[in-house]
């Protein structure tokens, strides 16, 4: 029986509690349904700009200030954005959960925006560009993305540009934040051990919030298509697309099943054929990527130009295989029980049922309890797990992106579509 409690107050704000036994601390989040995507060309690293500056400072704390006092309650605050969403989130002793939420709701609510450490956080986000753009496996992803959803804001990265950064002022990244920071858009989820009155301390801070109109959801398409990036690297960063599924689809768990056969660890089948049988990478893995209204199936390997062809067609075969001769009973079980760990050992942590929550409701899903996503992994049948793989590998759909000493277009045409 799950133990989660969800309170929408009359604003649209949406509370989320978890009540777990035997814990001495609870994990607090602030999430906001807002990122990267809910922005226009010129708005482009918007949210993470604002994700940044909540750290900056707020009419009553520095941002020193801000993080001594969470130390001095021995808590941990962080933060994210991603495409579609962006949260704050912290952890502390339930003795200590009043002076976490406060150190959070002055953030959220009272950030200054100085214009002075607007300019100084410019820098430092730029910095984070240069780092990712010198990593050449968050830059094969990076440019896959541009061409695989070209026209969508999800094309675009969740960092930024320079040039829009340039035009970011305090004013105008707090009024973006105003106009996409709602009530109807917030979730605030608890989960750990904590008093009743923090939930209503929670449901009185947020009850201010104004509605306001939502803007107008983009949506986004997958479209095959390929890009060559010439870098100076000792490896080839190569990844392969499919079409994969929404975050709300009933066939995530399947997915999650054929990520894990495929590539999810030392015993999946690219990693025994393409590694340990023919020697031809040492880095290889599959995964999935999940938005409101699309999704990606992935498959990334790092190694040598001399090799990169041969791994590209045997990444192939083993991917034609899977799919005309399915997988045997054995093989699935001992995937299911192993995503089943994966997913039943991360719930131990409050974080993780956090987490798990927020990111649910978020998703437009149901709040599964460990109980219930057992049942889901153990419903999926091997006809269910080769029916979902040819909807998946259709090769008229594939993406692909190269970095490094890349060969030219119609090298890697010759072994992807022969």
């Amino acid at each position: 029986m799950n133990q989660y409690q969800l309170t929408t107050l009359p604003n649209g704000v949406r509370i989320l509690s978890e009540h777990m036994p035997g814990m001495s601390s609870a994990a607090l989040g602030i999430w906001v349904a807002t990122g990267s995507r809910a922005e226009t060309k010129g708005e482009n690293g918007a949210a993470h700009f604002i994700e940044h500056m909540l750290f900056k400072g707020t009419q009553s704390n520095t941002a020193g200030e801000l993080a001594a006092r969470m130390d001095a309650i021995g808590g941990q605050i962080n933060a994210f954005t991603t495409k579609e969403c962006t949260c704050f989130y912290g952890r502390a002793l339930k003795s200590h959960l009043h002076e976490a939420l406060d150190i959070l709701c002055g953030m959220f609510f009272d950030s200054k925006f100085d214009e002075n450490d607007v300019q100084l956080e410019r820098g430092v986000i730029l910095e984070e560009m240069g780092m990712y753009q010198d990593d050449p496996s968050d830059l094969v992803a990076e440019r896959l993305n541009g061409v695989i959803f070209k026209g969508s804001p999800l094309a675009r990265p969740i960092l930024g540009k320079k040039a829009t950064l340039d035009k970011m002022t305090g004013a105008w990244l707090k009024n973006y934040k105003n106009r996409h920071y709602l009530p109807s858009k917030v979730i605030v989820a608890i989960a750990g051990s904590f008093e009743e009155t923090i939930l209503e301390e929670i449901k009185e801070r947020f009850s201010v919030m104004e509605p306001g109109e939502e803007p107008k959801f983009k949506p986004a398409a997958y479209v095959p298509a390929m890009t060559l990036k010439k870098k100076a690297t000792e490896q080839n960063h190569l990844i392969l697309s499919f079409p994969g599924i929404p975050s709300n689809s009933d066939k995530r768990f399947t997915m999650q099943v054929i990520t894990s056969i495929l590539g999810g660890g030392m015993s999946s089948r690219l990693f025994q054929e393409i590694r340990e049988k023919r020697g031809l990478c040492y880095s290889i893995y599959a995964a999935g990527s999940c938005y409101a209204d699309t999704g990606t199936f992935v498959v990334y390997t790092a190694l040598n130009k001399e090799t990169e062809l041969k791994a590209l067609a045997a990444i192939k075969e083993v991917l034609v295989r899977f799919t005309e001769e399915g997988v045997t009973q054995e093989e699935l079980d001992r995937v299911r029980e192993m995503s089943k760990a994966s997913v039943l050992m991360g719930l131990e942590a409050t974080t993780a049922h956090m987490n798990h929550m927020a990111r649910s409701v978020l998703n437009g899903t149901e709040i599964l309890s460990p109980e219930e996503i057992i049942a889901a992994y153990d419903a999926i049948t091997t006809e269910d797990v080769q029916q979902m793989s040819r909807e998946i590998f259709d090769w008229s759909q594939l993406g692909f992106s190269a970095v490094g000493k890349v060969a030219s277009e119609e090298e890697y045409r010759k072994v992807l579509f022969a």
